[in-house]
């Protein structure tokens, strides 16, 4: 489970029992890792996975907040719980580029402490003050 690195970034564990209470669209991956990880993902399940959003942040282009699912202090989750940049077409791009790489890197980091994408400055920082205060309402 463990090994399984940036794989395992897919919330593998509670995706791949089937709880489905952090899923939101990487059940898929959640799937694959099941055979590997069938302990760590019972585990999860049975060891109290919980989830808190973060603040909603008004991140100049719009407003977001970021929502993190965790089993202890391992980050089992992180999504994007809303986000409404106002219908702007170019805001929109760029979100729909960064947003999954600031999840990814939140996930890696196991932490707010991750770099944001260049040329998404106003996403990232809205994304970091928001994963921030989710992971304090967590007490991670």
């Amino acid at each position: 489970s463990e090994g399984e690195g940036s794989s395992g970034s897919g919330s593998s564990g509670s995706g791949s029992t089937g709880s489905g209470s952090t899923g939101s669209g990487s059940t898929g991956r959640g799937t694959s890792s099941a055979a590997g990880s069938s302990s760590a993902s019972t585990g999860s399940a049975s060891s109290g996975s919980r989830s808190a959003t973060g603040t909603a942040v008004n991140y100049f282009y719009g407003i977001l907040s970021v929502q993190v699912s965790a089993t202890g202090k391992k980050l089992t989750n992180v999504t994007i719980a809303s986000i409404n940049d106002g219908g702007n077409f170019r805001s929109q791009s760029i979100d729909q580029q960064a947003v999954p790489i600031l999840e990814q890197e939140a996930m890696q980091a196991q932490s707010a402490s991750i770099q944001g994408v260049s040329g998404a400055t106003y996403t990232s920082q809205g994304f970091i003050q928001s994963l921030q205060s989710a992971l304090s309402k967590l007490g991670i």
